[in-house]
């Protein structure tokens, strides 16, 4: 037998049993990594376009320095809440919601996002379509909330 034919399985397994735990604790640590560079004016390369963004989601009834602390506040707070894995699906939730006005520049500031649309991406605009990633990691972690099955690929696409 070959050592692949070995320790294949056992690395599957072993995926399989952390996978999950690593996406969550990953994605946790990032939000509050993120979130808390928002505490400290200046310090997030996102600030600029996040208080754009604000203001024009809110038609400017919220003040920038509210605003910047809310937003730091809510994306630490998902954070926190991924790292201890409780109150799983409204973590989601409100990572989604966040996630909406993260994503909303591309319609809002395509400037500010391609140097030539639609393909080639600002490094804003690269800030903004990892976020793909974090959607879907998401989804992964919400499934298994209250133990979905998961499957490697869908049945039919």
């Amino acid at each position: 037998m070959k050592f692949i034919e070995i320790i294949d399985p056992i690395i599957t397994k072993w995926m399989a049993r952390y996978g999950i735990y690593a996406l969550r604790l990953s994605i946790g640590l990032i939000f509050i990594w993120f979130g808390a560079l928002k505490f400290f004016p200046g310090f997030s390369p996102a600030e600029a376009l996040a208080l754009s963004t604000i203001e024009i989601l809110t038609f400017g009834f919220v003040e920038p320095e509210i605003a910047q602390f809310l937003l730091a506040l809510f994306e630490v707070t998902i954070g926190f809440l991924l790292l201890i894995g409780r109150y799983v699906r409204i973590t989601i939730l409100l990572l989604l919601v966040q996630m909406a006005g993260t994503m909303s520049p591309i319609l809002l500031f395509p400037d500010v996002v391609f140097t030539t649309p639609p393909f080639v991406l600002t490094i804003e605009g690269q800030y903004i379509l990892k976020n793909f990633v974090v959607i879907s990691a998401a989804m992964v972690i919400g499934a298994t909330a209250r133990g979905g099955n998961l499957r490697a690929e869908p049945d039919s696409v």
